[in-house]
């Protein structure tokens, strides 16, 4: 089989590419009408709709008693996985601890004019929430990514939910959670673990902030959470989009395309290059690469559905289409991407360079992989610390500060038509009011 190459002078690529533009958009009615009535029933009964629900969608029938991992449990896991995949998960878990240490806000104060003192507190939130995939999904690193920016930026508690349909637990994830430093584990998941972690149950309690990765249902309870607590950002499929020149080999690229394709049927993959040849090239190791997948068939319905060859008339053409398309993964497969940096304005993250593949941030480089998808990074950032913290003003005004800007507020608080607020001033500057 043979993928469709598209040029951007084609007639039909302003409706293919729009296409690609709406690919965030799901319609979630039928989810929120079964979200709805979930998060409901958690809120209202506590432990006992947790366990009905556990026990319906997982085929797990827990108690109060039971529904906590132990400490046991997690140094058993911890014992149990291979020594090497142990210290590479120590290996991320480092690295993605001092990178995130760099992103450290604190508190500061200016006394710029005279009398007057203003200023910013920061300070942790007090506690954290984190959806874990499970059963059979063994994805350690989700929990390394989302667990270590909360506790560098000093969230005090951490509790993570992850679903074990059947009872079945992965090792990995539970390593991971020991490895990071959470606090707390239950054995629960879907809409009804968010609803716990949101309004709080009799065994787990309630948190300031929700993220993490799931299913339709999940990103759903998390939006529909929101307001209630926080959350990190509503997720959408895996993508990646690969800005090439021609330089570099045919087979990286396919690779690069492959490994967002097997997340899932509706992950996206998409090659904008200024050359027809190499476009060609990549193709063919796409299809030759396919063949020995083990996820073959999930990634070639993601490639057939979601893929995109896009031949551009220049590198400048091909910026402007990222820049629309503002992909969860830009990689700069480029000679010199560094020259081109600066034409990058929406982008989850960047790799730069012929030996950055998108891999390395998955699990090792250090930056956070929960990034936004489906167009969300022209206005959404990497997960990090400054997603765990608190920002409080700080304002303090002597007397003879207040006087000189005291009659300032009190006209627009007249001009509002808000006496009272204006009274505050007037009365304190000896008027009659």
């Amino acid at each position: 089989m043979s993928f469709t190459i598209i040029k951007t002078d084609d007639s039909s690529f302003k409706d293919i590419f729009s296409e690609i533009l709406r690919r965030g958009s799901a319609d979630t009615r039928d989810a929120e009408k079964v979200v709805s009535q979930i998060l409901l029933k958690v809120r209202e009964e506590g432990d006992r709709a947790l366990i009905e629900y556990t026990s319906r969608f997982d085929n797990l029938d827990l108690t109060p008693d039971t529904m906590r991992v132990t400490e046991n449990e997690i140094i058993r896991a911890i014992d149990a996985i291979d020594d090497d995949v142990r210290r590479s998960l120590q290996v991320a878990a480092d690295r993605i601890k001092a990178f995130h240490e760099k992103q450290m806000e604190s508190t500061w104060t200016s006394e710029d004019e005279e009398g007057i003192l203003l200023g910013q507190m920061v300070r942790p939130l007090a506690s954290a929430g984190l959806y874990v995939p499970g059963g059979k999904a063994a994805y350690p690193s989700s929990v390394l990514m989302n667990a270590i920016p909360a506790k560098v930026a000093g969230v005090k508690k951490i509790v993570m939910v992850v679903p074990t349909p059947g009872g079945e637990i992965n090792n990995h994830i539970l390593a991971a959670a020991g490895i990071a430093g959470i606090d707390s584990v239950y054995r629960v998941g879907g809409a009804q673990a968010v609803a716990a972690l949101a309004y709080g149950t009799e065994t787990i309690p309630k948190v300031d902030k929700i993220v993490g990765p799931g299913n339709i249902y999940v990103a759903t309870a998390k939006k529909m959470v929101f307001g209630e607590v926080d959350i990190d950002m509503i997720a959408g499929p895996s993508e990646v989009l690969i800005i090439s020149d021609g330089s570099g080999e045919a087979s990286h690229i396919a690779a690069d395309m492959l490994a967002q394709a097997e997340h899932d049927e509706m992950a996206a993959s998409i090659l904008i290059t200024t050359s027809s040849d190499f476009a060609g090239q990549v193709a063919g190791e796409v299809e030759r690469q396919l063949n020995k997948l083990s996820r073959h068939h999930i990634a070639r319905a993601s490639i057939n559905n979601r893929g995109s060859f896009i031949v551009a008339k220049d590198l400048d053409q091909a910026f402007a289409l990222s820049n629309e398309l503002a992909p969860e993964h830009l990689e700069l497969a480029l000679e010199a991407p560094d020259r081109h940096l600066d034409k990058v304005d929406n982008a989850g993250a960047i790799f730069m360079g012929h030996f950055t593949p998108e891999a390395l941030g998955d699990y090792v480089a250090g930056p956070n992989h929960v990034l936004p998808t489906g167009g969300s990074a022209k206005f959404f950032s990497p997960l990090g610390t400054y997603d765990f913290i608190k920002r409080s003003s700080i304002l303090s005004f002597s007397e003879n500060a207040f006087k000189r800007v005291g009659k300032d507020a009190e006209r627009i608080a007249d001009v509002e038509g808000l006496e009272a607020h204006g009274n505050t001033i007037r009365i304190r500057m000896g008027e009659e009011i």
